[in-house]
């Protein structure tokens, strides 16, 4: 028997790891207690994707456990051991605004809980590869100081800059603007570097840009496309915060992300870093991403500028995969950005219309 522990399970990025490594024919225990509900509310609650796990995995199953409560992981990890040969740790507090409402609760949620994965992992199953989903926002504001071109739907980087294939992972965490969120990562993905380079374990932090596909369950503070194509269908307001609407992100599909897990997996090593994100291939404006839902959907989108940007937020952000490719040269991203965009309207409209026409 051999065991993918995964957190946040039922969540986007959790729930495609859930599916991909149990058709491997690894038995899969996940671990999540829906707290994505307590950040965002009912709207951005993972129960449905919970619901869908339970009947399309047979061997699933699952932990409503607080990934903070230490004697309660290693109770999970000490009933398994070394049959562990897959830890995947998806849980976390996801967003920068919301992390400043409640700097203890992100802070414990992302660091603490991390801390009690890897400790759990390195007293019990040493040998495991342990996959952190880890974020762009490590990098705080640096992105920023960029020298940047203003087109007309977004910003670009000047084309005689280094950094005109993406953002590598050499840009300096160091003296920027983090926002709390950033931190918390930073100071977790640390952690895994740590437990990998002196502990020996096999273990890798994955910067990620923009997280998406039809599993999301997208919200105003977290979920970039889904909760935008969510508001394209309903019609409710969405907000665009600063920047002209120009703002730049990279946008990775769950399943190209996932793969890139399963190669790591199959040739592991330790401490590592990778940026991960959608790359060339798949980004886009927030000004472009409204004009594609309003293509998708035939209707205009019902949305406002406000011109204050979020504190911390990239102006310009896609990833140089470079160092990742080289290493794993058989991957490569699969989705664009259209194409995520056409996939999380067919697979939510409905149950979105629905949603919405009971709170109406």
């Amino acid at each position: 028997m051999s065991i993918a522990i995964i957190t946040g399970s039922a969540g986007l990025v959790g729930s495609e790891a859930s599916r991909h490594f149990s058709s491997r024919g690894l038995d899969v225990v996940g671990i999540d207690n829906d707290m994505r509900a307590l950040f965002f509310g009912p709207e951005a609650s993972t129960a449905w994707q919970l619901e869908r796990l339970r009947k399309e995995i047979r061997t699933y199953r699952h932990e409503f456990t607080d990934i903070r409560e230490n004697e309660a992981i290693q109770r999970i990890f000490k009933r398994y051991q070394r049959d562990i040969s897959l830890v995947i740790h998806t849980a976390g507090q996801p967003s920068h605004e919301w992390a400043a409402l409640q700097p203890v609760t992100d802070f414990t949620v992302n660091a603490n809980g991390t801390l009690a994965l890897l400790e759990a992992t390195r007293l019990y199953a040493p040998e495991a590869v342990f996959i952190f989903t880890s974020s762009n926002k490590v990098y705080g504001d640096q992105p920023n100081l960029l020298p940047l071109v203003e087109g007309p739907e977004r910003w670009e980087i000047d084309p005689s800059h280094p950094y005109r294939t993406g953002i590598p992972e050499s840009l300096s965490i160091d003296a920027t603007l983090h926002s709390l969120f950033g931190v918390s990562k930073l100071a977790s993905d640390l952690l895994v570097q740590e437990y990998g380079r002196y502990f020996g374990m096999r273990t890798v932090s994955f910067r990620c840009g923009c997280l998406t596909g039809p599993l999301h369950s997208g919200t105003e503070l977290h979920g970039f496309l889904a909760y935008l194509m969510r508001c394209a269908v309903t019609g409710a307001k969405y907000t665009v915060f600063g920047y002209k609407g120009k703002q730049v992100r990279d946008n990775i599909h769950s399943s190209d992300l996932v793969r890139a897990f399963d190669r790591f997996f199959e040739n592991p090593r330790s401490g590592e870093v990778y940026n991960m994100g959608g790359g060339w291939l798949s980004n886009c404006s927030l000004l472009e991403a409204i004009h594609a839902c309003e293509a998708i959907t035939g209707r205009d989108m019902n949305w406002e500028y406000a011109p204050q940007n979020r504190k911390g937020d990239h102006i310009w952000y896609i990833s140089d995969l470079g160092k990742f490719r080289a290493h794993y040269s058989d991957w490569n991203v699969r989705y664009d950005v259209p194409r995520i965009l056409e996939q999380i309207f067919e697979e939510n409209r409905d149950r979105w219309l629905a949603q919405a026409a009971v709170m109406a």
